[in-house]
């Protein structure tokens, strides 16, 4: 049974911590949980990607694989929580959340690789619920009032977001073509990669 302890002693690292991180500590392991797509936009040299839902269905694996030294990464540093808290509902303490997600990390001077420019996940997300809430204001004023419901159903949809720290919107965006890569992270190309780790060192403080 793991002590409160050491369930709190995971923090948030800076930008500039991490690039220390990566010169001097050989087992430390970067993963990216932002979508293919996003990851073959920019990533931090190095970084490993395991996109959210993949890491979610597999978390006990992934978890089993690593060892003491983890820092997650995304765009702004949700996703990454959530993953960082889904690693620990398995016994994961000690992976860290890299403050400020990879943009942040490339404004500090971090070393990373651009690939094929796309708009990130969360910046979709924003348009699309601020496009379907100006179509809710226009149809209840032209078409019929009962189209401002849906005005009304976003903003309850992003209330329960924030709630939840979870959102369907990105989950369902994610899966539209534009936001595929060519090559798709499987269970066998992200989890698998990383070699097992003996049953203690997984959860060592």
């Amino acid at each position: 049974m793991t002590s409160p302890s050491k369930a709190t002693a995971v923090t948030a690292l800076a930008p500039e911590a991490l690039q220390s991180w990566i010169k001097e500590h050989q087992d430390l392991v970067v993963i990216d949980v932002r979508s293919a797509a996003e990851f073959e936009s920019m990533h931090i040299r190095g970084s490993y990607n395991v996109p959210l839902p993949l890491l979610s269905e597999h978390t006990d694996e992934l978890a089993a694989r690593l060892g003491s030294r983890v820092v997650l990464v995304c765009q702004s540093g949700v996703r990454a929580e959530q993953a960082r808290q889904r690693m620990a509902t398995v016994g994961l303490y000690t992976a860290y959340v890299l403050t400020g997600g990879v943009p942040g990390f490339a404004a500090a001077g971090g070393d990373v690789v651009k690939g094929k420019d796309r708009w990130d996940l969360e910046r979709q997300v924003r348009l699309a619920a601020g496009s379907l809430v100006m179509l809710g204001l226009a149809g209840g004023k032209f078409v019929s009032p009962k189209v401002r419901m849906l005005a009304g159903a976003i903003g309850t949809g992003l209330t329960f977001s924030a709630a939840t720290n979870t959102c369907a919107m990105g989950k369902a965006l994610s899966a539209m073509p534009w936001n595929k890569a060519a090559k798709e992270p499987t269970r066998e190309s992200a989890i698998l990669q990383f070699p097992a780790q003996p049953a203690d060192e997984g959860a060592a403080a």
